[in-house]
Order: structure tokens, then sequence, then C-alpha cells
């Protein structure tokens, strides 16, 4: 025996993205881990514009606002413990200004709406198939926002419910971008609120919807990519695990992403991606002393491959980035006198 863990297959996506296509995140916080990830390295990413979401028809709902691009207003909003909230959002967009809540949903939206038609990739990851309704109008919650749990009635999906709703919202998204390629994940974060037992339910009734709709529409049009499995197989120990025992640490991210690199990103895009975080981690440098000779010749080796990755990238915007730097050594050339 070679190994003390099952390694989990990750096939290459039939589709790849990389620099200079647009990807769209959608779904549970493990979604953002991971398309934090590809901003930092300066991939085109926008990042769950309703917030956090987790239940497959909430994560419609948004996507299909998205497509029609219709704007909210006050009428959407609710107030409870002095804030007011939407039951389509996650609480950060919550405000005790009503109005500050509608122009913040507003602006988020009215970036989204052109960026999905151009969009080359949607990332969506499903946090849980247990769902919140409103027991005074029917409607099905993204977030109770702390009101008492006695206005919902919880339930569970079932898979057929589960796959209609992202069937329409695959539908509407196709007619509106006919191009994008849609990747599925199933979170690894368990919700273990809803109980052990009942968390496994949950996450099957996913796997199963995403199996079907993959099955249904063929692997030209959408994919899985099974962060799940990566966790509850190969990486199952607590070690990696934040101190809650529920959230991933950050050793287990960065594995998740290494495979996803892997399977999800052209191979330029990761040989670009990977001197991005070479200079990433000269930005984040703090000499002891700014001023000195030794620190100017550093930033000027740092601005020499912002120069190159310029020059090979010229789709990204590297302006500020080079201007901080151009200012920082400016600084010091008035405060050192530097040699011919």
């Amino acid at each position: 025996m070679t190994e003390f863990r099952t390694p989990v297959d990750v096939t290459d996506l039939p589709r790849k993205t990389g620099y200079g296509i647009k990807n769209l995140f959608m779904g549970s916080c493990f979604t953002e881990n991971i398309g934090e990830k590809m901003a930092s390295l300066y991939f085109e990413v926008d990042m769950n514009p309703f917030g956090i979401l987790y239940n497959p028809v909430s994560i419609s709902q948004a996507v299909k606002r998205i497509i029609n691009g219709k704007p909210f207003g006050d009428k959407d909003l609710f107030q409870y413990n002095g804030l007011w909230h939407s039951f389509m959002h996650h609480g950060c967009f919550s405000n005790p200004s009503a109005t500050e809540v509608v122009k913040k949903i507003n602006g988020r939206l009215a970036h989204s709406f052109p960026y999905l038609a151009e969009a080359g990739f949607l990332f969506v990851t499903l946090g849980t198939a247990w769902i919140y309704e409103l027991k005074s109008t029917g409607e099905i919650v993204a977030n109770c926002h702390k009101v008492p749990a006695g206005e919902f009635r919880k339930f569970r999906l079932t898979v057929s419910e589960t796959v209609d709703a992202l069937k329409d919202m695959l539908g509407q998204l196709w007619k509106r971008n006919p191009g994008i390629y849609t990747v599925f994940t199933v979170s690894p974060i368990r919700h273990t609120s809803d109980g052990a037992v009942e968390n496994q339910l949950s996450k099957s009734t996913l796997l199963l919807a995403v199996d079907a709709l993959i099955k249904g529409f063929g692997q030209d049009r959408c994919a899985y990519f099974p962060s799940y499995e990566l966790v509850m197989d190969e990486l199952r120990d607590y070690r990696f695990y934040a101190a809650d025992m529920v959230h991933l640490s950050d050793v287990a991210i960065k594995f998740i992403w290494e495979k996803f690199c892997l399977a999800a990103i052209d191979q330029k895009s990761i040989e670009l991606a990977c001197r991005f975080e070479s200079v990433n981690k000269s930005l984040q440098h703090r000499p002891f002393n700014r001023f000195t000779l030794e620190h100017y010749r550093f930033l000027e080796q740092t601005l020499k491959k912002i120069l190159a990755l310029s020059v090979d990238c010229p789709y990204i915007g590297l302006k500020g980035v080079l201007k901080d730097i151009q200012d920082e050594m400016n600084q010091i050339k008035v405060a050192v006198t530097l040699p011919d």
C-alpha cells in the first residue's frame, strides 16, 4: 500500500476557461473560495451578485433575475430588527436605509446583466436541498434574515423538483447566452444544523439532480466538478477543516484549487497564473524600512514582472498596480540618494 487515502479521479472538463474569458460564480460560500482565488489572479470574475446562496431554487431565481435585468424596488424589501432586507438576497445587502439596500442591489444587478450575456462560463455551487417557504406568501427565500422559524415551512426538495428548477434556469440562460458553459459543483461544507442524516440526504439529492441534468443536456453544455468527493474521500480527516469543524481549512481550499486548475483552466492560463502568483507575493512584501536602496531594487524587479505580464496579457487591467509601484519608487527617490 503506497497511499493512506483514496484518490478521486478528476477528469478535464470538456471546455476550459482562462484569461480573456468572463466567469460568473453563483452559489454557496464554497463558490467564493474558488471565485476569490481566480479574482486575485486577475481572471475575469463576477461573484455572487445576490450574495451567498445555498438552495437550487434561490440560485435559479437569481440567475433568471440577472437574465431579465428587472430592477428591484422598495416593495421587494421588508423591515425586521431595524434593518431592511430582501428575501432573494444575502444579509450583506441589508441596511437601516431601504434606499441604500435598493441602490446596492440594483448596482450589482446592473453590472451582472450585461456580464452574463458575454460570459463564457457559469459556475454553480449547490449547498443544500433544504428550503424555507414563507408561509404568508408561498415564496421560497434565499435567506431567512433571523425571522422566527414559525414564519416558514421547511422542506427538502425532491430530485425531480431540483432538476426542474435548474432546468428552467438553464433554458432561459441559453436563450440569453447560447454559448455559455455551465459547471456544477456540490459544496463539501456540511449543513450540520439540519442534522447529519438530513445533510446527507440533501447532498445526495443535489448530486442526483446534477447527474440527471448533465445526462439530459450532454457534456457539451454542462459538466460536474467533484469538489464534494475530493473532501469526503481524499481529505477524509478533520485536519483539513477550520476550527468550527464545518468549513474548510486553507490547506483544503488550496488542494481543491489545484485540482480545479488542472481540470477547468487551460494550460497557458495556468502558466500565466503562476506568474501572477509570484507578483502577488512581491506586492504583499512589507519591508522593515521602505526608504532603502534595497527596497527600491526590489520594486524595480517587481515592476519588470508586471510590465512583462501586461505585454503578454494586454486585456488585463494592470495600470493601477503599475501606478502604485511607480508612485512608491518615486517616493523613495525623493527620500534616498540613488546611485547613477
